[in-house]
């Protein structure tokens, strides 16, 4: 898998996915519905995407946000 996304974008994205989480457990703005799931769920895609380092979505529009990317 090749990397497509630079350092600011991944941690973008982490800072993002602890927002969410905390959200949606550390306080009761989710409850258990819906928007606690939805919470949980992009938590854990950005969470991965960033971790890994490539967006599938940026592979479909042939977005690139690191400039050392092959």
């Amino acid at each position: 898998m090749i990397t497509n996304m630079g350092k600011l974008d991944r941690g973008l994205r982490i800072a993002v996915a602890v927002i969410l989480l905390f959200v949606a457990f550390g306080t009761g703005m989710a409850g258990s519905g819906l928007l606690f799931w939805l919470a949980v769920i992009v938590a854990a895609v950005f969470g991965v995407t960033a971790l890994v380092g490539n967006c599938p979505i940026y592979n479909i529009v042939g977005l690139k946000t690191c400039k050392d990317c092959g």
